[in-house]
């Protein structure tokens, strides 16, 4: 239990030091080449912090654990967006770039409907739908790059005047960054899962809950690090970029790796918990994240308030019902 609580507390300082380097790599990249922070967060950030989440899923695939595979990438979209945004928003609400939120939001969107359309009807995901989401994450990737070429310096970048540092110093910080979070929520994911598994906690539900958190630790890292830096922009991509890669990236290498049907261990009035619940409730904070910024050019504080009163009651409803 020592080493345990040891590793943790590492893990955890890790993830705060990775987390400066890294915004620190991503905001000087946005800055050189006058690139919209937004897209920036969509694209090269939400790679590197979604890296957590790709290793537990593969991971869990080989070892053929479904639970833990699907229950990851719900339970990270659900967490980047009700806690990890809702607390950028929350503690700092203001405008925000939307046209360069239609691609990354709109990409988002359609690979949630697809991949619930398949659980919905099929209750199983088949290794063809997992080529599929892979086949999406390029498409978005090749959209995103073209976009970036076709921007200028009008964008929204952060604004404050910086000593720029050396290209490759700024890379440097964006990988040496990425690494040190993905071993520092590696740490973290590890110890939390032993202990909830020990406690008899369902895998999908860990999945959902305590798998999911510690995955996402990169992208809550990285969203206070870049609010207080004044990066707000950043953080907001960072958040549903990684949802999105939540979908066609992690979803889509864990399933091709070992298709798995929709976990079906958990019931609520008869029915599956996971098809009742935990897809609607995706759906449901990214709507309520994105339909007011799109719209509106704009993030309000009831938006973060209200996030987090979802993820309180969703957290909740996994572990007492």
């Amino acid at each position: 239990m020592t080493k345990a609580f040891i590793l943790f507390l590492l893990g955890f300082v890790l993830l705060i030091k990775g987390g400066d380097w890294f915004v620190d790599g991503a905001a000087g990249l946005a800055r050189r080449f006058h690139l919209p922070e937004i897209l920036i967060g969509a694209t090269v950030v939400s790679i590197g912090t979604t890296l957590p989440e790709v290793m537990v899923s593969a991971q869990a695939a080989l070892q053929h654990n479904s639970g833990i595979s699907y229950g990851n990438a719900i339970g990270s979209i659900i967490c980047n967006t009700s806690l990890i945004a809702a607390i950028t928003i929350a503690a700092k609400p203001g405008p925000v770039n939307k046209k360069s939120l239609y691609l990354p939001a709109g990409a988002f969107f359609l690979a949630a409907l697809f991949y619930s359309f398949i659980a919905y009807t099929q209750g199983e995901f088949k290794r063809w739908s997992g080529f599929l989401l892979l086949v999406m994450f390029f498409v978005y990737m090749f959209l995103s790059v073209r976009e970036m070429q076709q921007g200028d310096g009008n964008t929204e970048t952060a604004e404050e005047e910086q000593e720029e540092q050396p290209l490759w110093k700024e890379i440097l910080l964006l990988v040496v960054g990425a690494a040190v979070i993905a071993v520092g929520a590696n740490l973290l994911v590890n110890n939390g899962t032993i202990i909830a598994a020990a406690l008899g906690v369902p895998d999908s539900v860990i999945g959902l809950t305590m798998v999911a958190l510690g995955t996402s630790l990169p992208e809550l890292v990285t969203a206070v690090t870049s609010l207080l830096k004044g990066h707000g922009s950043l953080s907001l991509g960072n958040v549903i970029g990684a949802n999105l890669f939540n979908l066609v990236l992690v979803s889509g290498i864990a399933i091709s790796i070992s298709p798995f049907a929709v976990p079906s261990e958990k019931l609520l009035m008869g029915m599956n918990a996971s098809l009742l619940v935990d897809i609607p409730v995706m759906f449901g904070v990214m709507a309520i994240l994105c339909v007011p910024a799109v719209l509106k050019g704009k993030l309000y504080r009831w938006q973060g308030i209200l996030l987090l009163c979802i993820y309180a009651a969703f957290t909740a409803f996994q572990f007492l019902f």
